[in-house]
């Protein structure tokens, strides 16, 4: 992909996280995507979300795919590592680079043809694996690279630039991620900043599979009159499950919340979700209720937000495959290859 170094502009009184670090550190090269495109958005939140945790930059590796979406790494934390695999690769790379070092905090960046097509068998056991990995699907409903085919999260009945209708069901990857035992799941919509980056926060404190879908409106071919993933529809039938704020364990942050029930959720780090909800009966932590509450919304045309289901208590990727807790980038070259020995014994184990 094409790399265009942002300038780096320094000026008196700009503002430091706990490493001492700005909002400037945490961006990448300039965008090649196009002007108003969904997915710029994302990356600002992101952007936004890394510096509010004050994670350092080389803790990060950030992986993706094949398509607009997967161009997105370039473009925040050029101080982190990144891989950009094949088409719909990016779980089956995650997992390996974060089995040899599980200290990484793994960001992937994916699209719903990246996901949802090519790379659907992947992405279902990145999530029933309950890998570690902020799993970011931005999704717009259709192949921007290709253009503008419906892709498979496009609803029946949107219409396309040119007219056409589309006859085919869609896939939801927030339901396809419940259903198959996901531990983390929510949605939410480029434009609502105030709502995406607690979210990314949130997921990049999960101890699991985070898989965020971030309705990214294709500003080329899927923003038109007719479109269900356009700018105007989304605003138009977007509607807040949850509003969620995470409380991170060193500091205190004062939120100001609207009227209604409140539940607070504690994760194995110590820090704190905090959540509102819109209806009194919704319990994001309730596999069944979230199921049944999402297919409400969607026959009525709705696009419902927020954290819409958590499991903290869910054993994550390392503990149920017991990878080592030791990186192998540690490891001696005895430790890796421990020699003829330990192969015989290992095969005769298996016998």
């Amino acid at each position: 992909m094409t790399f265009i170094a942002k300038p780096k502009v320094r000026w008196a009184g700009q503002r430091h996280n706990e490493l001492g670090l700005t909002i400037r550190d945490y961006e990448g090269g300039l965008s090649t995507l196009c002007a108003g495109c969904g997915h710029d958005s994302v990356t600002a939140a992101l952007v936004q979300a890394f510096w509010e945790l004050a994670i350092r930059p080389e803790q990060v590796i950030k992986l993706s795919g094949i398509g607009c979406s997967s161009k997105t790494p370039a473009y925040f934390l050029s101080g982190s590592h990144g891989f950009n695999s094949v088409h719909g690769r990016m779980p089956s790379v995650a997992t390996g680079a974060l089995a040899a070092n599980r200290d990484l905090i793994a960001v992937g960046i994916s699209g719903d043809g990246d996901s949802l097509s090519i790379g659907f068998g992947q992405f279902a056991h990145a999530v029933r694996r309950n890998l570690n990995v902020l799993y970011l699907i931005e999704n717009n409903g259709v192949y921007g690279l290709t253009k503008g085919q419906f892709s498979a999260s496009a609803d029946p009945g949107s219409k396309a630039k040119k007219g056409e209708e589309n006859r085919q069901q869609s896939i939801d990857p927030i339901a396809t991620a419940i259903t198959l035992g996901g531990s983390f799941a929510a949605r939410s919509f480029s434009g609502d900043k105030d709502q995406l980056v607690p979210l990314l926060k949130a997921g990049l404190t999960h101890p699991g599979c985070a898989v965020i879908d971030v309705i990214s409106p294709c500003v080329t071919f899927n923003d038109h009159d007719g479109s269900t993933k356009s700018y105007a529809h989304t605003r138009a039938h977007m509607e807040a499950a949850t509003f969620t704020d995470l409380i991170p364990p060193a500091r205190t942050i004062e939120a100001d919340y609207a009227e209604g029930d409140a539940t607070r959720i504690t994760l194995h780090d110590g820090s704190q979700l905090h959540l509102k909800k819109l209806e009194p009966d919704y319990n994001p932590g309730d596999r069944a209720t979230t199921l049944k509450y999402l297919e409400d919304h969607r026959v009525r045309g709705q696009i419902l937000t927020g954290l819409l289901y958590l499991d903290s208590d869910m054993p994550d990727f390392h503990a149920v495959s017991g990878t080592s807790k030791k990186p192998l980038t540690a490891m001696s070259h005895d430790e890796l290859s421990p020699g003829a020995d330990a192969l015989a014994k290992l095969q005769e184990f298996m016998r």
